[in-house]
């Protein structure tokens, strides 16, 4: 196939630290040399720390699928991230993570999803509603997206669409912040000296500092109207009463505060990225496009059972997510030494999981670079989707709203395309900051279909 969506170029093999460290800042992807799409594992060095890069997939397992207090997140991801996050479930380990997990997944079950569904259904319908006043135009669906993305959050979360008030603030200053702030600092990727600079700025923690303030004021609302007993049944009601079964303790405000900013994070930012890829490729692909707006012509009455004949249309969504997925990297550090492969791993070392590379990996994939919805029909389809297949992390630590996620993207997927055609402007260029989007927006032509 020689039609083949967009890719980063990589850089050459060798570049000074200092190179790097400037080319990583600019985009975490183009950053990285082009071996490391064959490589089942890369060794990266500093004067002070070695970094591990793994693409084999057994290796992948063991740092994924092991104790979390084996392979815990590294400290070093907080660097950037902690201003916004704070304690969130994202970056902690040990007894708070698993404290915050036995609070949060009831939440994420598989019938508490089905109770949610109504909420996504609605933010579809004014997510069509907007995109359709604009048919003729040319949009940029990346604002698109984030903002129907954002819709699904503010109802499935705390029962009210982006049109409050509040819910409007919060969106605006995510906007303002993702671009600011890379998902993996230098220093996580290539540890640095604790006393070489940080690459965030005090714009970045003031935008933080905002968000965190408004994210305050909903959470102490709901709180006030779970003990007036008027809250909502939605996913924050359920988190902020659940107790932990062992300790019998709730959620704090500021504890709440932190979960919830992940949650926009995670269910924000993440769907918008892989949302706006996935009508780019339909853009791109016009015979895929065709095939996911027939399938979803039966889409009508907002039922869950609906979702269940949308085969297409998940497959097209598992293909965005393999070709771009929104959290292009996650690092581990080892608790231990190991022996990965005849090398010594020191007890402290960064271990980089890259799905970004795994899902392009030359020896694993077949046509690694294609757009082929059609492959996770077939027998390596069907063997890399279990063993190169990460777009919500894996083992213990995988994405609790992995689910949510899946249902949410295939339904606004295949609910706009009923009603619309999209069509190609130009070629989108891939850049990883706090997420896999494009580095000047995605364009597309919007038209009513026949």
């Amino acid at each position: 196939m020689t039609d083949l969506p967009p890719k980063p170029k990589s850089r050459p093999d060798k570049v000074s630290l200092l190179r790097y460290a400037r080319l990583f800042r600019q985009d975490i992807l183009s950053a990285q040399p082009a071996r490391l799409y064959r490589a089942w594992m890369a060794e990266f060095r500093t004067p002070f720390f070695r970094s591990y890069l793994l693409n084999q997939p057994d290796l992948v397992s063991t740092v994924l699928k092991a104790r979390p207090d084996d392979f815990p997140k590294s400290d070093r991801i907080s660097e950037g991230l902690r201003p916004l996050l704070g304690e969130s479930v994202f970056l902690t380990n040990g007894e708070t993570w698993k404290r915050q997990r036995r609070i949060i997944d009831p939440a994420f079950e598989g019938g508490r999803l089905r109770g949610t569904y109504p909420a996504m259904w609605a933010a579809g319908q004014q997510a069509l509603t907007r995109l359709r006043a604009r048919a003729g135009e040319v949009v940029e669906i990346e604002e698109v997206a984030s903002h129907a993305a954002a819709d699904v959050i503010f109802r499935t979360l705390f029962s009210v669409p982006i049109e409050d008030e509040m819910a409007q603030a919060v969106f605006h200053e995510f906007r303002n912040y993702q671009r600011s702030q890379p998902l993996l600092n230098i220093a996580a990727f290539v540890p640095l000296p604790r006393w070489m600079p940080r690459f965030f700025s005090r714009r970045t923690k003031k935008a933080a500092g905002r968000i965190r303030t408004l994210i305050t004021r909903m959470t102490e609302a709901r709180r006030q109207e779970i003990a007036a007993g008027t809250a909502p049944d939605d996913l924050a009601t359920k988190i902020m009463t659940t107790r932990d079964p062992e300790t019998g303790e709730l959620f704090s405000v500021e504890e709440m505060v932190d979960q919830v900013a992940i949650f926009f994070l995670a269910g924000h930012e993440t769907s918008a990225s892989a949302l706006g890829w996935a009508l780019y490729l339909m853009a791109r692909y016009p015979d895929w496009q065709d095939r996911v707006a027939a399938e979803a012509q039966h889409l009508s009455t907002g039922e869950f059972s609906e979702l269940s004949s949308l085969r297409i249309s998940r497959d097209v969504f598992r293909e965005t997510l393999r070709l771009y997925p929104p959290v292009p990297m996650m690092v581990r550090e080892a608790s231990c030494p190991e022996r990965f492969r005849d090398r010594e791993i020191a007890k402290g070392a960064q271990m980089v999981i890259s799905p970004w590379h795994l899902h392009r990996h030359e020896r694993l994939w077949d046509t690694p670079d294609a757009f082929d919805p059609a492959r996770w029909q077939t027998e390596n389809g069907k063997a890399c989707a279990r063993e190169a297949y990460i777009p919500f992390s894996a083992g213990a630590r995988v994405c609790p709203g992995a689910g949510f996620a899946m249902i949410e993207g295939v339904m606004l997927l295949s609910l706009l395309l009923r009603d619309l055609r999209v069509d190609p402007v130009d070629t989108p260029e891939p850049v990883a900051h706090l997420t896999v989007r494009s580095r000047d927006g995605i364009r597309l032509r919007i038209a009513k279909r026949d």
